[in-house]
C-alpha cells in the first residue's frame, strides 16, 4: 500500500514538486511507484493560458477548485471548467487551458510520468522510452 501526504511532499520531497510557467504540480504517484499511471495535484495561476498536446500520454483531469475553460484546438469547441468537471484527452488532443481563477486539478497520466519531464516546444512530453532518465 502506498500512502502519501500532500503537505509532507511539498515540505520534504522537492523532487516531486515540479513548476513551469504559471503552473506547479505535486506528483503524488510517479512511474517508479509501479501503478501504471501517475497522479498529480496541479495548480494553474489565475489569468494563465497553456497550450498542450500530450502525443505520448493520455491524461484525465478533474477540477477541484477554480474556474476556466478548455478549448479543443482540432474542433474549436470550448468547455467551461469548474469544480466537479472532468476532461479526458483520449485522442492526445491538442488543447488550450485557461484559468480565470486559480485552478486546482487532480490529474492522471498514462503511461505514468517520471517527474523529470519538461514540456517540449509543441506542448508535449517525450515518450517514456525517450525521456531523460
Amino acid at each position: 500500500m502506498i500512502v502519501r501526504d500532500f503537505d509532507e511532499i511539498t515540505r520534504n520531497d522537492p523532487e516531486r514538486v515540479v513548476s513551469d510557467a504559471q503552473w506547479s504540480s505535486v506528483r503524488m504517484l510517479l512511474a517508479e511507484d509501479g501503478m501504471g499511471f501517475s497522479f498529480h495535484i496541479t495548480f494553474l495561476e489565475a489569468g494563465s493560458e497553456h497550450t498542450f498536446e500530450y502525443k505520448n500520454h493520455f491524461e484525465s483531469v478533474y477540477c477541484m477548485q477554480g474556474t476556466g475553460s478548455i478549448t479543443d484546438l482540432a474542433t474549436g469547441k470550448t468547455h467551461a471548467i469548474r469544480p466537479g468537471v472532468m476532461y479526458a484527452l483520449d485522442k492526445h488532443d491538442r488543447h488550450t487551458l485557461r484559468a480565470d481563477e486559480e485552478l486546482v486539478m487532480a490529474c492522471c497520466f498514462n503511461p505514468p510520468v517520471t517527474g523529470r519531464e519538461v514540456h517540449r516546444a509543441d506542448g508535449s512530453y517525450a515518450a517514456p522510452e525517450d525521456a531523460e532518465a
